[in-house]
This record gives structure tokens, C-alpha cells and sequence, in this order.
């Protein structure tokens, strides 16, 4: 068995740049940073497991670092199966970050802009930079920095649908549940800052794909360029 896992992490080790974990480190900090000092703030709430998290916290007091980590991993057993080793590593690279730069922020750090809680429309474009380019980066890269992105690759992986559009779709459910403590004109600024970072996220793969599309196809093995093919 031992032998076995050894062979297991050579193999995974080999295939993976050092750049890419960093990147995937960094753009989970960002969303981490951008969350807390934004979405926290404003009560804009995003899709998917983010949005569960601010739910959670509001009608159970559970960190989001904590209650994040827990469906993400959850998540993340599921795209695994479609996916593969190699996201499942990113992915745990990516909520390792976020649980552990949301936490540092809660212990050490007051909100940046509290005025933004006066100022939901800059908030919901704030927010969507902060969620559409950590998350595009990450999802480019083959992670998930959070287990809702991991749920809309393996769903963009099996509908062939837009990976835009299934999150736009996830992201409307964990919307719906929000109005149990949100006002309607927060939910309408909250699905604003949704319909953008998704197509910040899906924008990011297309550039980035078309821009390496032939080295790309080549690197990557048949499984995972065609993934890449499909959700674009």
C-alpha cells in the first residue's frame, strides 16, 4: 500500500507546476479577502456554497471558514469522480486558502469599507470582481476554490452546458434560500454580482483557452481538453 502511494504522488507531483498551486493559493486569498470585506459588509450574498455560508452564519452563527471547508470537501468527492487527482489537489489547494485567509481576516482584521454597507450596487460589482477572477482563475487552472465550482464543472462536464450557465443555475437555488433573511433589494443586488462573476469566470477560460489553445490541446490529456472544449 505504501508502495502504491508513493507511486500515486510521484505520478501527481509530476504533473503539476508549482505555479499553478501558487496561483491556485493566491486567487482562493483574493476571494477570501473580497468576501469578508465586501460581501460580509454589504449583505450582497453570492451563489453556491458562498451563498450557503452567509446563510449559515447568519441563522447559526457558523464561520464561513469552517462551514465552507466542511461542503466544500463534500463537494469535491463528487468532481472527483469526473475530474480527477489533479482537481481534486487544486481544489483542496484553492478551500485551504479561502478557510484559512476568511479566518485570518475574522481574528485579525475590521472591515476595510464598512460604508459599503450603504452602497450595494458598487458592492455587487466590487463583489463580482473579487469572486469572478479569484474563481475564473482557479476553475482555468482545473481546481475549484470553493465546492460549488467543483459541482458546476462535473454538471458542465455531463450537461455540456456553458459552465456560466450552471453556475447562473446553482447560483439562483442558494438566491432563493437567501430570501429567508435577505430584503428583496439586497437578493436583486445579490443576483446582479452572481450574473457577473459568472461571466467574468467563464470570460477568463475562453481568453485564457484561445490564447493557448494549441499548446494547450497538446499538454493536456483527451479527457481534459475536451472538458475544456465543452464548457466553453
Amino acid at each position: 500500500m505504501l508502495r502504491d502511494l508513493r507511486r500515486f504522488l510521484r505520478d501527481l507531483m509530476s504533473s503539476v507546476r508549482f505555479s499553478h498551486c501558487l496561483l491556485s493559493f493566491l486567487s482562493s486569498a483574493f476571494i477570501a479577502f473580497g468576501f469578508y470585506h465586501v460581501h460580509a459588509v454589504s449583505k450582497v450574498t453570492e451563489g453556491g456554497i458562498l451563498g450557503l455560508t452567509l446563510l449559515l452564519e447568519h441563522w447559526f452563527g457558523i464561520s464561513p471558514a469552517v462551514s465552507g471547508l466542511i461542503m466544500n470537501l463534500f463537494c469535491y468527492a463528487l468532481g472527483f469522480k469526473l475530474i480527477g487527482r489533479k482537481f481534486l489537489f487544486f481544489s483542496l489547494i484553492s478551500s485551504a486558502s479561502f478557510a484559512l485567509f476568511y479566518r485570518i481576516n475574522e481574528l485579525f482584521f475590521s472591515p476595510f469599507w464598512p460604508q459599503l454597507a450603504d452602497m450595494p450596487l458598487f458592492s455587487a460589482l466590487l463583489g463580482a470582481i473579487f469572486v469572478g477572477v479569484g474563481a475564473g482563475i482557479c476553475v482555468r487552472i482545473g481546481g475549484a476554490p470553493s465546492g460549488d465550482d467543483a459541482l458546476a464543472m462535473s454538471l458542465s462536464h455531463l450537461t455540456h452546458l456553458p459552465i456560466q450557465w450552471v453556475y447562473f443555475i446553482c447560483d439562483l437555488i442558494v438566491l432563493g434560500l437567501s430570501a429567508t433573511y435577505l430584503p428583496l433589494d439586497r437578493l436583486v443586488y445579490s443576483l446582479l454580482t452572481v450574473l457577473l462573476s459568472g461571466q467574468i469566470i467563464g470570460l477568463i477560460q475562453r481568453v485564457s483557452f484561445f490564447m493557448h489553445k494549441k499548446t494547450s490541446q497538446k499538454k493536456k490529456n483527451p479527457q481534459e481538453a475536451k472538458f475544456l472544449t465543452d464548457s466553453l
